[in-house]
């Protein structure tokens, strides 16, 4: 997705859903783009409190740009 080369591609939340739990894991994950890791199996709670962090960072990074829009 982050190499697509369309327009989104880097502001697209990507979370990785995995069995693969150990911190070598996780590293790998978010060395390939993505932003956050959850290891299965996981709560609902826990995917949107991640989608949570995720958005609300973009959020604040998108008000920290003059003259772009702010999107959510």
């Amino acid at each position: 997705m982050r190499a697509s080369g369309r327009p989104d591609a880097r502001t697209v939340p990507i979370v990785a859903m995995s069995a693969n739990a150990f911190e070598e894991d996780v590293k790998k994950s978010l060395e390939s783009g993505m932003n956050a890791h959850l290891a299965k199996p996981f709560q609902m709670e826990d995917l949107i409190r991640t989608m949570r962090r995720i958005i609300g960072k973009e959020n604040r990074m998108e008000k920290n740009r003059p003259g772009e829009l702010d999107v959510m």
